[in-house]
């Protein structure tokens, strides 16, 4: 999987977003029409899988978290950025959305959740903020950003 084809299958994820409002109504189109189950879910799980294998995603660590900005924002993604985290059993570092964000929960070891969710999309609204958690396991979280827009809280 290289990093041109990655963008491409993300754009065509990104494509079909449009200019929809970040709320739960884009979350459940998001999981009734590329959701597990789905040939696009199916093939982002695989092309993560791969580029974490091939070291270009995911490729840097900090407090057990492996993370990375896979793609900034770009026309190709509709000014979406995309990260990519591997998370076990951890709680991440606070932060807030100003625009927004956009995940997919792809499930790897255990009865892995990603706050409180299972396999699938999660769809945070402009102005919201957390602390991003996997519990019962482990889990690959694809996070999609309107202009790579995140604020991380000091402590």
């Amino acid at each position: 999987m290289s990093q041109d084809a990655f963008r491409a299958l993300v754009g065509a994820v990104t494509a079909s977003i449009g200019a929809r409002p970040l709320d739960g109504a884009l979350g459940d189109w998001l999981n009734a029409n590329l959701g597990p189950g789905s040939a696009t879910y199916a093939a982002l799980r695989e092309a993560c899988l791969a580029g974490v294998a091939e070291g270009w995603m995911c490729n840097r660590e900090a407090g057990g978290i492996r993370y990375g900005r896979v793609a900034k924002p770009g026309d190709d993604l509709d000014r979406f950025s995309v990260d990519v985290v591997d998370m076990r059993d951890v709680v991440g570092p606070h932060h807030s959305h100003p625009a927004g964000e956009i995940d997919l929960v792809m499930p790897l070891e255990g009865d892995a959740r990603f706050d409180g969710r299972g396999a699938g999309w999660l769809v945070y609204p402009p102005g919201s903020a957390h602390h991003p958690t996997v519990t019962g396991g482990r889990a690959l979280v694809l996070y999609l950003l309107p202009e790579g827009r995140i604020e991380f809280t000091r402590p």
